[in-house]
Formats: structure tokens, sequence, C-alpha cells
């Protein structure tokens, strides 16, 4: 017996499937007899004798000296919500076997293609949103209707898929909500004055918290109430260490914010299918994204020492447009609740909304996003039978089957605190107008598949809170490949598309690299250096994660294209295997994007000597395009790699030893030198120490000997609070 054939179909009606095959189907030569879960077609060649002995001895295995019948068995079966077939060889090949292969891939293509629905036109003042999806989503509405939110978290989920289906069908004409105002000289009353204005509040106000922790007058705006997270966040100890060293929070505020500590986490891919150089034992990475962080109470504390600082929130407020003028940048906005219009000004807007941001839209158009994960899940209080799952471990990474309806869909599970458990379930997937990604296709997915990743009873689970959301990626080939800014205007986080090829979201991203994005502006803000040639320096560009950019390719299957199912679980596991067999500390370098050019080079070569397929496997999924641009990537990453190599030692305490005389001379250079200095070792996953000695940069040590040793004031510096300078923990003398 032989495997002959292997092929998914996108339907999870696989009844029909199999109906199709055993009625409509009729092979290009040989007959057909009707098998319980599929067919069986042999040729003329195949005596009646082989038949008969093929429909008892062979199938009671009683006679097994007997040679087998010349014939294809065929069969269907469900699994992740779509329908695989495989077709097995009995005996010698049929005579043009192809032939008949060929046919019956084209005609199943033809009867059952490729489907992206998009969610219904609703209108809620008639009806509710149960109401108005349960005909096209039942097990979505049904279970968010067992949650404490329900009925505002699907409003939730409609809004941001409808959000990002406008965003992608129309690219090359996004609305446009940034505009360019000559100064009217007149301002409104009622309106305030601020250094910097935040429009989003998950990742926004952490970044919000830190700047005003440095004196500068902040507002927040945020859609939601403010608190309310679509997602929870892990991270590791020493990612975390960044906030600690700003000085945002205390040790003790970090501990208090931590739901679950893992002893483990695991990456493990489907691999019954894969040929044997694919497939890879489980990957064992005890420090990463071992830290469950309860979010919700991370972004009060955030909002908390913001407030403290003077700072103000906006919440349930929604950005309408913003007015750039000369010496200042106007906002306006929404208060939903009352539907009341409002307007702000300040010195620089910062863009924090994610993949809902229209300015990020703006200012990149039809390269906004390369790609993007759809995520969904849930946090799950209780109802997991005991055993299901040890909740000392988190699983990072997981694929319990191949490609499902033109998705490789991918789990996470990591417990929190008490008996909860957070789940995700999402794929990596390539910004195309005729197919987006839904959010609601996937809910319907992770509620209808979750047993079959996890043992349990869906009426028995209780359900605590949806999470979802897109994380976009960029696949950049230099460092100026992405507009970030506008004047007076700079993106972060998301809508700056810092998202790492593996499991770190926006949220990972701006931690790993705020303090050089918080250096950075602050000595833009000092020196009011805030044209869009200067903020577009600001940013959180790493060439060692540009280059991996084609390893996420890999991981989506083209829109309208059909590949074999294992292929994505095959160039997985081939890459976790290496990583398996790797040190953990490279293991660890490679997933929290610290991998240096000699290790990655070496684990590529690695990769394509245990597995040549993969090189063919790239090129059928990317193309020529794309892999002429990741060779942008790697020249650019090689190149950043030999100057970090030569100046990355010496150049940032050099840099720091001019400081006094040069920033207040020449503050254009002085950012230029900082921003080369930190794309020489940040930007190649080296960060510099932060508010230590160690020849790394200290924000707050910066500003004192600004305000101590500076003769050349800007006169937009604000103020800086004492309580920010703290002379005991840093060496205030002048270098």
């Amino acid at each position: 017996m032989k495997e002959v054939l292997y092929i998914e179909i996108p339907t999870p009606d696989t009844a029909a499937v199999k109906l199709w095959l055993q009625n409509a189907f009729q092979p290009v030569m040989g007959e057909k007899s009707i098998t319980p879960s599929g067919i069986k077609i042999w040729t003329s060649s195949t005596t009646p004798q082989a038949k008969r002995i093929s429909e008892t001895a062979i199938c009671k295995a009683i006679l097994p000296e007997i040679a087998l019948p010349d014939e294809l068995s065929i069969f269907v079966w469900a699994v992740q919500r779509t329908t695989y077939l495989k077709a097995f060889r009995w005996g010698s090949p049929l005579s043009r076997e192809q032939d008949i292969l060929r046919y019956l891939i084209q005609s199943i293509r033809e009867h059952f293609p490729n489907h992206y629905p998009a969610p219904p036109k609703i209108d809620l003042a008639q009806q509710s949103i149960f109401a108005a999806l349960e005909g096209d989503y039942p097990l979505t509405v049904k279970y968010f209707q067992a949650m404490p939110n329900g009925d505002y978290d699907l409003k939730r989920v409609y809004w941001w898929e409808q959000r990002w289906r406008e965003s992608v069908q129309n690219p090359q004409q996004p609305k446009q909500v940034v505009f360019r105002k000559e100064e009217t000289g007149n301002r409104k009353q009622g309106t305030e004055n601020y250094d910097l204005i935040y429009l989003g509040g998950a990742l926004g106000v952490i970044h919000a918290a830190v700047m005003a922790r440095l004196g500068y007058r902040v507002l927040l705006i945020e859609r939601l109430p403010f608190g309310k997270m679509n997602r929870e966040w892990n991270i590791s100890r020493s990612e975390f260490q960044n906030l600690i060293d700003l000085g945002l929070f205390t040790v003790a505020e970090f501990e208090s914010a931590i739901a679950r500590e893992y002893v483990d986490g695991f990456h493990k891919f489907f691999d019954a299918n894969n040929p044997l150089q694919a497939k890879a034992p489980v990957l064992h990475t005890p420090t990463v994204l071992n830290v469950g962080l309860d979010a919700e109470k991370l972004l009060r504390l955030c909002g908390t020492k913001l407030r403290e600082q003077g700072g103000e929130i906006w919440d349930e407020t929604e950005f309408i447009k913003a007015d750039v003028e000369a010496a200042q940048v106007r906002v306006h906005c929404q208060h939903l609740p009352t539907q009341t219009a409002k307007e702000v000004s300040g010195r620089l807007l910062i863009d924090a909304m994610g993949t809902a941001s229209a300015i990020a839209w703006q200012l990149n158009g039809g390269r906004t996003f390369d790609s993007v994960c759809p995520t969904v899940g849930a946090v799950i209080s209780s109802g997991f039978e005991p055993g299901v799952w040890d909740r000392r471990y988190g699983d990072v990474l997981n694929s319990h089957g191949d490609i499902s309806r033109g998705r490789q869909l991918i789990w996470e599970l990591f417990p929190a605190e008490g008996e909860e458990l957070t789940v995700y379930l999402f794929h990596y997937h390539q910004v195309n107008s005729m197919n987006p990604g839904s959010l609601l296709e996937m809910y319907e997915d992770f509620f209808a598949i979750l047993p079959e990743y996890r043992r349990c009873d869906m009426e028995k689970l209780v359900w605590k809170k949806p999470t979802f959301g897109y994380i976009p990626g960029h696949f950049s080939v230099g460092s100026r490949d992405r507009t970030v800014a506008f004047d007076r205007l700079i993106a972060i986080g998301d809508s700056a598309s810092l998202q790492s090829p593996l499991v770190f979201t926006g949220f990972g991203s701006l931690v790993r690299n705020l303090p050089r994005l918080t250096h950075l502006l602050d000595t833009a803000l000092k020196h009011d250096l805030l044209t869009a040639r200067h903020l577009n320096q600001i940013r959180a560009f790493q060439s060692n994660v540009a280059v991996t950019w084609l390893f996420s390719k890999g991981m989506m299957v083209p829109t309208g294209k059909f590949i074999a199912p294992e292929r994505v679980n095959a160039m997985l596991n081939t890459f976790f295997g290496i990583l398996a067999d790797e040190p953990p500390a490279i293991a660890e370098a490679f997933i929290k994007d610290r991998v240096s050019w000699l290790q990655f080079n070496r684990m590529a070569l690695t990769a394509a000597w245990k597995n040549p397929a993969l090189l063919l496997w790239i090129w059928q999924m990317a193309g020529a395009k794309d892999l002429l641009r990741w060779l942008g990537s790697y020249l650019d990453f090689t190149l950043q790699a030999l100057i970090s190599g030569l100046f990355a030692s010496w150049f940032p305490s050099w840099i720091r030893q001019i400081q006094p005389w040069i920033e207040f001379r020449f503050p254009d250079l002085w950012l230029w030198l900082l921003s080369r200095s930190y794309g020489m070792t940040d930007g190649m996953g080296q960060p510099q120490a932060v508010g230590r000695k160690a020849g790394g940069f200290s924000v707050e040590r910066d500003r004192a000997l600004t305000i101590q040793a500076s003769t050349i004031q800007s006169p937009n510096i604000s103020p800086v609070p004492e309580s920010t300078i703290d002379c005991k923990n840093m060496d205030c003398k002048s270098p």
C-alpha cells in the first residue's frame, strides 16, 4: 500500500464532498465502487478474482500471501472544520494513474473552490448583534452570549473586522484623516495644550506614562473604556526589566501584575504527514513568554502613574482627524456616549491605534501592512477536566493539523490566575483585498475545534472574556522602507508595524525597544525637532528582525492557491527542529529577536542542508518578487552587521563624551548620531544598557545633565519635576 495523493478540500461540509465523490464524480477511466468513507477505482486489468480477493481476503486479512489488487482507495475525513482527502494504491500502479489523479484534483477544485466569506451588512438599530450574526456564525453567537459582556464584545469584533476590511480593500485611496493646515492664529476656547497626545490606550498608555514621568504634559485618547483589553500579554522577566530600569514600575509592582509564571513553554507542530527530515521534537523555551501578566491591571497601574504625573485620559473618545500646523497639531475627536465633538492641540501626536489606525494607512497606502495575524481566543475561568493541562507550563506555538481552508492554524495556551486559561488561535496571512482575513470566521473555527486541540466539554466551560485582534507585519528591506512619521506626528507599536515573525506582538516589540524610543523622542522634543525628517529617525527597526520576514512568509498560504496540506508544518518543523538541537540560549535569542548575523546564517545553512526541498518550498510560497525583496533585506542586514561590528563597541560611548559640546550647538546632528548609535546596537538585537553606567544611555541622566549643564535652552522644553531626577542612583556629574 502506498499513499499517492493528499489534498485539502476547503469546506467544512465533508458529507457533501463524500456524496459528490460517490455519486457525481466519474473517473476518466476505470471503474468505481462506493466505500463507507469514499470510493475505490480500478482498471480493466484488475481481474474479477483480484476484486473478490480485495473485498474478502484482503479486507479480512486472512490471506496475506495472495497478491494485492491493483486499485486506488480514496477516502475523506474532517478535522479543523475542513475536509481532507487521501488516495492509497493497492498493488501495482494503475494504467494512466496520474491522469486519474489529476482529473480528480481538477474536478474537486471546480466543485469545491476557495471561498472567502465576508460578514453580512447589519443594522443594529433594527436587531441585536446576536440576531444579526446567528445565521452565519451560530457557534460564535452561542458562546459570546455566555460571556459577561458578550453583546458589547461581539460588536467590537464586528467593528474591528469591518474597519480592517475597509482599509485593506481600499489601500491606494485610504481615508484621509491627517491634514496640513495654515496656522489660524485663533485658538478655540476650551481646548488644551499638551506636549504629547496619544491615540490608543493599550500600548499608548505605557509609553505615555514613561513620557509623563519625564515632565511632559500628556493626554491619552482611547476609544474603549480605559483599561479594557482585547488581548492578554506575556513576556519574560529580562524584557520587562526595561520598564523597571526606566523607573515606570518598581519590582514589587511588577510582581503584583504577574498572573502566572511558567516553568517551561512548548513549541510543537503537527508532523504526522511530514517527510522524515521535516519532523521535529518539542522545543522547550523556559524563558520565553514565561510570565503571564494581568494586562488590565497593568494598564490601570500605568493610567494611575500617568495621572499622578499630571497626565489626562479621555476614554470612550474616538479620533476623527488631525490638522497639522506649523507650531502645533489640532486633534478632532468625539466623545462616544454623548456624541460631543472635542478639539485639543499639542506639540506632537502619537499614533498607537494599531491596525485600526487610519493614520497608518494614509502614511503608507498599499504598503502599510504586508502580513497580518488574525487572532481570536478567550480567557476561560474554569471547566477543563483535571489533567488536561499542567498550569506550570505554557503552550507557546502548537498546531494539531495541517492547512485548513487556506490557513495554517496555530494555537497558544497560557495559564493565568487560579484556574484561568488564556487560549489563542491565529494564522499568518498575506494581506489581500479579496481575502483580508476574518475574525468572525476564525471565532467559528475556535469554538468548533477547541475540543480537538485540548480535551474539553464546551458546555462546561466558564467564559471570562474574548481576546481578539489583527496583529500586523511589514516586510522591510531597510530602515527607511516604511513611513512612521509626518510633521508633528509619529506612530508606535502595531501602527508602526513593529511585529516579530514568530511570537511577539506590538507589546513585546514596544517593551524591548522602549528605552531607545523614549531617549530619541525626548531628544527630539527638547530641541523641537518635530518634522517628518526628524521623527522618521525614531523607530524600533531591527535589521536582524527584518531579514526574518521570509520565515513568516513561509507560513502563509497565498490567496487563491493550493499547496500541499503539510507544507507549512514541514517548514516550521525544519526550523524548530534546528532550534531544538541548538543550545537553549540560541533558541531564546532567535525567538526574542536577538539572533546575530553569524547565528542566522549558520541556522539557515543548516536548514538547507537538513531539508534541501525547503528552498523550493520557499520559492513556491514567496515567488520571485518577494525573494528579490528579501535579498535586499539580507544585504542590508549584512551591511548593518559589518557596521555594528566595526563601530558598536566604541561609537556609543564616544558620542556620549561629545554630547555636552554638540547637543545644543547642533541638535539635528545630535539626534542623527544618537539614532545611528541605537541602530548599531538595539537595531542589531544587542540593546544598550538602560540607566546603568556600562556605556549605556539613561534618559533621566541625560535630562538631568541638560538642566544642570546646558547654557543653550530650547524654549519648548517642559520643566522636569525634581522627583524624576534621582542623583543618588545616577552619575549626575558632567562627563
